[in-house]
């Protein structure tokens, strides 16, 4: 299947430029997308052009991954509400290297003609001086021309405005464009459909400075069902680095979709082919409750940004909260991964040497920690059987709770009722 064919199907593609679909059809042909350094991680929303890059490649073309060192010191204004906060070289260097190491998780690098190629576009721009800018690239792209893209549009009418800063990035992405398509044979410009201006302007650019041709495609940004921004939660972005959101959140934020958009983002986000999709949202409609679209889209997305293993913890971290899972495997976890499984839950600390001579349990829960607010009623819950220690429920209020109740050597869970989890730390 071709790339073009591979987006549609998929409902990922938005623009594409006339003459893009027969130069991909005819030859290999090198292709780029930027990404913005803003930060030190990339996150969910930065996966769609992500997944571009991997069917580009899949296609067999030539994948360019430009992270803008240069412009990410600008910050680009397209449909964006206010000018965003101006970063240092050193910052920008540092987030830099990261996106570097977490694009090369998805795309294969190297030397090879079908390999990915990484850029930073601030290895041209470091050295081009101002009057050199304006002089050779300035010139040919009219304000008019400029002021016509929406996205510029839509901050002149906001209540912010637009700074010439911001305003000289549609210049500099057209520049990036020219640069690759000489110097790196780059004939295609991929992005978002907030970016079709900026690529345009590069198509502009190579037409006039030396009367070349360049093409451009664009992919649909992605909303929820709801018409919310994809990406965002009640806590923030879903990062792909695992110190910003671990493995486990990162597990839950794609199992926890709903049907109408797992069913869309498992073609989007996932590389199976159409008849693995319709098979797995097949099954899914004839039982909803199992949720297989969910789980197909969690499992495939969680290991190919982290790994096998994160995927299989997560999983048992999602069976031992919310279903019947054991805790072994708390045992096989760093402290600061155990820390994360309970993210949210409340943590008390306790003295190893008080555990060694043996805690009657309604004492542990009222007074060597606050899971009750008093020893009548940790006693009055515990005889009700509404307690449990590491998943099992406790029998007894006489029960002594000693050293080896601790998992890993150093955990003990708790448990009041169903649902409420605690975690005791001893130290």
């Amino acid at each position: 299947m071709s790339f073009v064919d591979e987006l549609r199907w998929r409902g990922m593609l938005q623009d594409i430029m006339p003459g893009t679909e027969d130069l991909l059809n005819k030859e290999q042909v090198a292709g780029y997308i930027g990404f913005d350094p803003t930060g030190d991680s990339l996150h969910v929303g930065h996966l769609t052009q992500i997944m571009t890059l991997i069917h580009f490649q899949n296609a067999g073309h030539k994948p360019v991954a430009l992270v803008g060192g240069a412009t990410g010191m600008i910050g680009d204004p397209s449909f964006k509400s206010a000018e965003r906060n101006l970063l240092d070289e050193s910052t920008l260097n540092h987030n830099v290297a990261c996106l570097q190491s977490q694009l090369a998780k998805f795309l294969a690098f190297g030397d090879g003609e079908q390999d990915a190629k990484m850029v930073n576009n601030y290895d041209w721009f470091k050295d081009f001086g101002f009057l050199d800018f304006i002089r050779d690239v300035g010139k040919l792209i009219t304000v008019n021309y400029m002021m016509a893209k929406d996205s510029v549009k839509k901050r002149l009418e906001g209540e912010n405005g637009l700074s010439f800063t911001e305003f000289s990035y549609q210049l500099i992405q057209g520049y990036d464009f020219y640069y690759l398509w000489k110097h790196h044979n780059c004939k295609v410009q991929m992005g978002g459909s907030d970016q079709w201006g900026n690529i345009v302007t590069g198509t502009e650019f190579i037409r006039k400075q030396d009367q070349g041709t360049a093409y451009a495609i664009t992919t649909s940004l992605i909303k929820k069902a709801d018409g919310q921004k994809f990406g965002k939660t009640e806590s923030g972005a879903i990062w792909l680095d695992p110190k910003k959101t671990s493995p486990f959140k990162y597990y839950q934020f794609w199992l926890n979709t709903t049907d109408d958009d797992a069913k869309n983002w498992i073609k989007i986000f996932t590389l199976k082919s159409q008849a693995e999709i319709d098979a797995i949202i097949a099954e899914h409609d004839a039982a909803p409750h199992t949720r297989a679209v969910q789980k197909a889209l969690a499992k495939d997305i969680t290991i190919r940004t982290h790994s096998e293993a994160d995927y299989e913890t997560a999983v048992k971290t999602s069976e031992f909260l919310f279903g019947n899972g054991s805790l072994s495997f708390l045992a096989e976890l760093t402290h600061d991964a155990v820390l994360d499984v309970f993210d949210g839950i409340p943590h008390y600390e306790l003295a190893k040497a008080d555990l060694e001579a043996g805690i009657n349990i309604v004492d542990l829960l009222a007074q060597h920690t606050q899971i009750f607010p008093s020893k009548s009623e940790a006693r009055k819950m515990t005889q009700g059987g509404g307690v449990s220690i590491n998943k099992e429920k406790v029998a007894s209020a006489d029960l002594v709770v000693d050293v080896s109740a601790l998992i890993n050597g150093k955990y003990i869970v708790a448990q009041r009722g169903k649902k409420n989890y605690y975690l005791i730390i001893v130290a």
